[in-house]
């Protein structure tokens, strides 16, 4: 058994805790929950939940009611046509989307001006509670930047030692990677990492050999084979930073409140430096926490689950959130994608309470830097969505889960209904155009009747909508005037005005673009394609210009293609539907303009788009640029066959760390069988890396056969 040094002291090694056995069950969608006592409403639910649901969807449908009218005067009073009931059919659609946000957002409002956004006994200051139970934190990676991930986990056990209470906490270090050269880097930077924050009984790391059902899979795993020793777990993303001062507190809030199965905390996206990025940095955190104060005061004990930076009772979650896999074939079919909202949801229909928790600080995240990484992510994002249409009838939902889940759907559908909508508006005015008009039709009348667009009733329909559409984001900078510190950390009060209204423009100008990639998307994975499962680039999002012209050129040709158009039909339709033609036509240009560094650094120069944790960082971000900078993490070759070769005691944890050997009547890998082949005939360990694929080198390098033969092999 390989050992490690800290000091003159020598420990044992071991990657992993003793296990503690967690049953799973895989949850039967067909039959009731198991309620196992408990009764169907929360104890933490709001008194006046009724009432607070009632006053935000009955305003939205009344609002909705009200702009259907006013559309239906815009069109000819003369007679029904197919293309007027279609638009106004979406219109009622999507205009019911953009009213509930709004009526959401003044709730949020609200709820932020009174300081409400917390509950369940929380406080944002004051002593931290002693707390009494132990807590497990999941960081699942998959291809991740090791170093980056290290850091952060750093961050996380820094700030945890500070509250005096890091003895309530483990760190656990997940990782599905399938890249052999980053699965080598990982172990060397765990290792590292234990070393230098001495966390060798706190700190742990598994790989997976076979990750099935990604990160859903990832976290059950480690449930059934851990989750019995923790009476708590805290999702992390790659990217998430919790300070240890919140994570006591939600951790105290879970011991107090034996009821409630999930706290979600609304995370701030920090560290941008793209335009892009900075454009997402700032919308999350002053438009972000209207809506997120919104949903908490609503939703109540219903709420939702993001996946990550939350905490989650493990025995709750074991009981109820086994995950079956739904019947097809993929994309719609197979092990459920989007598993959080499926998870929150289940746990809720086993009696749970599932609360947000939007005022509680200290959660952080980052950014994708461009739109192009968006998009990569919106795929996939939105086959998970659409997948819930198989969920949608699970017996037992609360109402409220059933409709977390036809917004998330809707998140996707409405992009192709805008696109449909769009369309629908310029056949309208093509018919108009070719189409001649009968004056008096069958009936002798005294007057003819004259077919007309009301223009109007047209313009208090056009300028009622982007009031509902931007009333949001009015109210958003309202409360940051409110609020001395946001206001100062956002760049005073004409900064933030003014970065407002950049955000708002160049979000206009992304947003068709945006509307036509989610569209393709929806087409995709109606048409029968997987969308694979991608790693999340992280870095500052350059991407080379004539990619961009590669990716973006069918945007600008289809703008072009629709502008020529609009402008034959009708040259009022032209002007009207400008604002969607200048972001598809120059596409190329704004997606290369916003995915650029220099770009968004030269914006934070001009004191525009700064939000308050870059104009006065709070500690734990402090230790994460630190961290960063500081990066302690070994000099190791790049290719892994070499890192453990040049590293003895890497190589010996590396061997440690691998499963058992294959038993007879196992299931045969055939990516190692043909790996240790060509290892065994390989010259040299030059030889051996030019003729393994990556699958092949993962495989040997997971077999202590394999590792042997790679110590043994020649260098030339």
């Amino acid at each position: 058994m390989p050992e490690s040094n800290t000091g003159n002291q020598q420990q044992p090694f071991h990657a992993l805790p003793p296990e503690s056995r967690l049953g799973m069950p895989v949850q039967n969608l067909s039959k009731p929950a198991n309620m196992e006592g408990r009764g169907r409403t929360p104890a933490t639910s709001p008194s006046s939940i009724a009432l607070r649901r009632f006053s935000v969807i009955g305003s939205a449908l009344a609002l909705t009611a009200y702009g259907a009218w006013r559309t239906h005067m815009v069109m000819d009073e003369a007679g029904v046509s197919a293309l007027g009931i279609i638009m106004l059919v979406l219109f009622i659609a999507l205009f019911m989307w953009i009213a509930l946000a709004f009526t959401s957002s003044v709730a949020g409002f609200c709820s932020l001006v009174a300081h409400g956004g917390l509950g369940l006994g929380i406080r944002r200051s004051g002593p931290l509670p002693q707390l009494t139970r132990k807590t497990a934190l999941l960081l699942p990676t998959y291809n991740e930047p090791p170093h980056r991930v290290m850091a952060g986990l750093r961050t996380i056990y820094t700030s945890l030692e500070e509250t005096g209470q890091l003895d309530r906490f483990d760190l656990f270090i997940l990782s599905d990677t399938t890249n052999p050269d980053v699965w080598v880097q990982e172990e060397a930077a765990f290792l590292a990492l234990r070393e230098q924050v001495g966390g060798y009984d706190r700190i742990f790391y598994r790989r997976r050999h076979k990750n099935v059902e990604r990160k859903a899979g990832n976290v059950g795993e480690w449930v059934r084979r851990f989750g019995g020793a923790y009476d708590h777990m805290v999702t992390l993303d790659a990217d998430s930073i919790m300070s240890g001062q919140t994570l006591v507190r939600m951790a105290d809030a879970m011991e107090r409140n034996p009821g409630v199965g999930l706290i979600q905390t609304l995370p701030v996206i920090v560290g941008g430096t793209t335009l892009f990025a900075r454009l997402q940095q700032f919308a999350g955190r002053v438009y972000g926490p209207i809506i997120a104060y919104g949903i908490a005061w609503w939703h109540g004990a219903e709420g939702n689950y993001w996946g990550h930076n939350a905490i989650i009772r493990t025995r709750a979650f074991a009981s109820q959130a086994g995950l079956p896999h739904v019947p097809g074939k993929p994309p719609f079919g197979g092990h459920i994608l989007s598993h959080d909202f499926v998870e929150a949801a289940l746990m809720r229909r086993g009696g749970w309470g599932i609360h947000m928790i939007p005022a509680l600080d200290g959660s952080y995240e980052e950014s994708p830097p461009s739109l192009t990484d968006v998009a990569i992510r919106d795929r996939r994002w939105c086959q998970g969505n659409l997948q819930h249409v198989k969920v949608l009838p699970t017996k037992g939902l609360h109402w409220v889960s059933r409709m977390h889940m036809v917004v998330g759907i809707g998140a996707y559908v409405t992009s192709p209904l805008w696109l449909v909508f769009l369309l629908t508006g310029i056949l309208i005015s093509l018919q108009a155009h070719f189409q001649r008009p009968e004056y008096f039709g069958d009936t002798k009348l005294l007057y003819p009747h004259w077919p007309h667009v009301d223009p109007v009733q047209a313009k208090y329909v056009f300028i009622g909508t982007m009031i509902v559409l931007l009333a949001p984001k009015l109210l958003a900078y309202i409360a940051l005037l409110l609020d001395p510190e946001m206001r100062r950390g956002s760049g005073g009060a004409v900064r933030a005005a003014l970065s407002v209204l950049v955000e708002t423009l160049i979000g206009g100008l992304i947003a068709p673009i945006a509307m036509l990639i989610q569209t393709s998307g929806v087409i995709s994975i109606l048409s029968g394609h997987d969308s694979g499962w991608n790693t999340q680039r992280r870095d500052d999002g350059g991407i080379p210009f004539m990619e961009v012209v590669r990716q973006y050129a069918r945007f600008t040709l289809f703008g072009l293609v629709l502008g020529i158009g609009a402008w034959v039909v009708s040259p009022s339709l032209f002007f009207w539907m400008t604002p969607v033609l200048l972001g598809l036509v120059f596409s190329i240009p704004l997606v290369a303009f916003t995915s650029s560094r220099d770009v968004g650094l030269r914006f934070r120069r001009a004191g525009l788009l700064l939000v308050p944790e870059e104009t006065n960082a709070p500690d734990v971000l402090k230790k994460l640029e630190r961290a960063e900078a500081q990066d302690q993490s070994p000099s190791l070759p790049d290719d892994a066959l070499r890192a453990l070769r040049a590293d003895p005691a890497l190589c010996q944890a590396h061997i440690a760390m691998l499963p058992a050997e294959r038993r007879v009547g196992e299931p045969i890998d055939a990516h190692q069988l043909v790996g240790l082949v060509k290892l065994e005939e390989a010259p040299s360990l030059g030889a051996a890396e030019s003729r393994l694929t990556l699958k092949e080198k993962a495989a040997v390098l997971g077999s202590r056969k394999g590792v042997d033969l790679i110590l043994h092999l020649p260098e030339a």
